[in-house]
């Protein structure tokens, strides 16, 4: 296949489902790993197209969007006190015999120091959470994959196969930002799949976020923000305010 329909094929992709990895492109494109980080580095020069970590995201009208993610140990300092009062008004939400999914993050790890609940049955993607729910005396089950430096989370097909299996009562999520146009989205398309599928299989979704998130856009669109209940700081948010799902605790 010529290198020009290999990048109209990646670009129609991407104008349908606005992300895509490196590893969908190798089966779509029956080409190497190699090839198609190469084509999506000449698209990204040619402003065609967003290049992440482990794939890509179509480029949308607003140039303002972020592709980078702060560590957890960068995260972990910022707006501490607004995270812990999110964190303690969720953790009254889980309910005897629930079936719960925590995102990894460091507003959802705030959570487990409030949770209660020991006949609930916790699921995670982040080591650090398993940790913490095991060592408190939680039943808890750690989510198999890939282990993402970065943010601690575990990422990957694996991840996403066995939570396809699951069905969630409660999900509670971070996320990097929030708009109306974008919804929930975070920097790495990789991590975004993973949210995206414990999002989907959660009857009561949650996002956990302090109010400087609004009006921010990452790179990869992981859920919109009609679709969970925001669980928010006092801080003005603006026109947000006025959604009819936001709880500001």
């Amino acid at each position: 296949m010529l290198t020009e329909q290999r990048y109209e094929i990646i670009l129609k992709l991407l104008s349908e489902r606005r992300s895509i990895t490196v590893t969908e492109l190798k089966e779509l494109l029956n080409a190497s790993e190699s090839t198609i980080r190469r084509d999506l580095n000449a698209l990204d020069e040619q402003g065609k197209l967003i290049k992440v970590f482990g794939g890509a995201v179509e480029r949308g009208k607003d140039s303002d969007v972020s592709t980078t993610e702060l560590s957890v140990s960068q995260k972990a300092g910022v707006n501490t006190e607004e995270k812990k009062l999110i964190a303690q008004y969720a953790a009254k939400l889980v309910a005897p015999n629930d079936f719960v999914y925590i995102d990894a993050g460091t507003t959802t790890e705030f959570l487990i120091d409030y949770l209660e609940e020991k006949t609930a049955t916790y699921v995670t993607n982040a080591v650090t959470h398993a940790r913490k729910l095991a060592v408190a005396g939680f039943k808890v089950i750690l989510i198999g994959g890939e282990l993402k430096g970065i943010t601690e989370a575990v990422v990957g097909n694996q991840a996403i196969l066995t939570i396809e299996r699951m069905n969630f009562n409660k999900g509670f999520f971070g996320t990097n930002g929030i708009t109306k146009e974008s919804g929930f989205t975070t920097p790495d398309i990789n991590e975004a799949l993973v949210k995206e599928t414990a999002f989907e299989h959660c009857r009561n979704k949650y996002i956990l976020t302090d109010s400087s998130k609004f009006g921010e856009t990452s790179a990869v669109t992981f859920g919109n923000i009609s679709d969970a209940t925001i669980i928010t700081d006092s801080k003005p948010i603006g026109l947000y305010g006025k959604l009819a799902n936001i709880i500001t605790v």
